[in-house]
């Protein structure tokens, strides 16, 4: 008997054009072991099944009529709930949106629903995609698949858990210095943040719009290499998405010759931080898989990466206060009667912004908003500004001599409970490998080491600009290595 929850993205897709099992006996599967894994995960914040069953139906109508179809059709995906699908909640783990229906789908949703996956439903997230454990959601607590005392990681950590525990054959996120990548680490999936443009922002709740990226995670390389090759592409309504014509072949069957000409380079800077044990052990071990492959290494040095994470910590707040100020209580649906209760305008807001955001959303707001005042606008953000144009730089540099950067995902395996929340400086150095390719806009894939661990350890495969192709290609050589 075929077990639905093992299967991949791919084998999904044979079994159902096979007509192993129908696209809505599987779904109805999956509805049944979310109903009884996610008491104890808690990777959802809501599911839709109604919408879901309607769709896993009209992919087996399809099939029946002997219609070709496509990759993605029937496959049950989770949705991070910072991502608009229309008719459905959209909160971002925030109580000032807990009200909120989405009104329209965001750009890869519609490319998505197109492909005729199903959605499940929302995933829970560190509030407005701001935490690197997702324990800053306004909602409920997530945990790690893994061992469910510790975090799975954030902001993503609602989609990368789903993944893990098999309620969802792969999953939407969005990254802004990390937050598909690392949570992608700490639960043992895989994650790719695109290139800065490579995808279609439009329809997303913005964090910080030149850091963020939505990114796809599943089970293997493949799988993710299939969901971004359907929701990457220029869009209309998002003036930051390029066109760019990616060789489709090599996205999805890369050949083994083209994948051993890549030269893969190891940043000084980033080994020189002190790692956990079983990360060291998981990286030296990817190190010493790939080198079998036959594949060229060489040491290199991007010489600003120390400050990146400061640099990060300015533009990103300044990014967080401006996108966050429509958030007034009065638009995207009320939560109480405050308007009502208050004597003036300001009144109203101190209330509603006040109980509406929670701790972290607030710190990174007044943070932002101090970067930017009339006096500290040149010391902090225009000097981080420039620490970003000389990081890319470096990558600019480095990409002259190799072809693919490889690093930790993060410092440790996943962390317990509440083990970072009273010090924030200590949580965001979870991100500290992964911020600075956001900073500068290239594409990068996390996937497991596959090391013998307590915890999963992921490491990155960074390529150059709009190259994906080169990433995915040697993770999924490096996937059929580890079998």
């Amino acid at each position: 008997m075929i077990n639905i929850h093992e299967l991949t993205l791919k084998s999904f897709n044979d079994h159902l054009n096979k007509k192993s099992f129908t696209a809505l006996e599987a779904v109805q599967g999956y509805f049944n072991h979310i109903k009884d894994s996610d008491k104890n995960i808690g990777a959802f914040l809501s599911l839709h099944e109604d919408q879901a069953l309607r769709v896993a139906e009209a992919t087996d109508l399809k099939i029946a009529k002997g219609e070709k179809v496509s990759p993605l059709a029937g496959a049950p995906l989770a949705i991070k709930d910072n991502l608009l699908i229309k008719d459905l909640p959209a909160t971002a783990a925030s109580k000032i949106l807990e009200n909120y229906t989405a009104s329209y789908d965001a750009t890869v949703i519609k490319k998505l629903r197109a492909a005729g996956s199903v959605f499940l439903g929302k995933t829970n997230c560190d509030e407005f995609a701001m935490g690197s454990s997702t324990e800053n959601s306004a909602f409920k607590l997530t945990r790690n698949p893994h061992d469910t005392k510790k975090v799975p990681g954030g902001s993503s950590g609602g989609s990368a858990a789903a993944v893990a525990a098999h309620m969802s054959l792969g999953a939407l996120g969005t990254d802004t210095g990390g937050s598909i990548r690392q949570p992608a680490g700490f639960c043992g999936v895989t994650g790719l943040k695109p290139t800065y443009g490579a995808v279609s922002r439009f329809g997303a709740i913005a964090m910080a719009s030149s850091l963020d990226q939505i990114g796809p995670l599943a089970k293997n390389v493949e799988d993710v290499a299939q969901i971004f090759n359907v929701i990457r592409g220029q869009d209309s309504y998002d003036s930051t998405s390029v066109d760019h014509k990616y060789n489709e072949e090599k996205l999805l069957n890369p050949k083994l010759e083209d994948v051993k000409k890549i030269r893969i380079g190891l940043p000084k800077e980033y080994f020189a931080h002190k790692l956990d044990p079983e990360v060291t052990k998981g990286i030296e071990e990817a190190i010493s898989k790939l080198k079998s492959f036959k594949i060229e290494f060489k040491e290199i040095s991007l010489p600003h990466t120390d400050y990146a994470l400061a640099a990060y910590y300015i533009i990103m707040p300044a990014e967080v206060s401006s996108n966050l100020a429509r958030f007034d209580g009065i638009r995207f649906a009320r939560r109480n009667n405050a308007l009502e209760n208050s004597k003036n305008l300001e009144d109203f807001y101190r209330e509603e912004r006040g109980d509406g955001f929670g701790g972290e959303a607030k710190r990174r707001i007044i943070l932002g908003t101090f970067v930017l005042s009339s006096g500290y606008y040149d010391a902090y953000y225009a000097k981080a500004q420039k620490v970003r144009t000389l990081l890319k730089q470096d990558f600019d540099e480095a990409f002259k001599e190799v072809d693919v950067i490889l690093t930790p995902t993060s410092p440790t395996t996943a962390f317990n409970i509440g083990e970072k929340t009273s010090d924030p400086l200590e949580m965001y150095l979870s991100d500290i490998f992964t911020i600075t390719m956001n900073l500068v806009g290239v594409p990068a894939l996390a996937l497991p080491t596959g090391a013998t661990t307590s915890m999963p350890v992921g490491f990155q495969l960074i390529g150059k600009h709009f190259h994906e192709e080169d990433i995915l290609g040697l993770g999924q050589y490096y996937e059929k290595l580890g079998k």
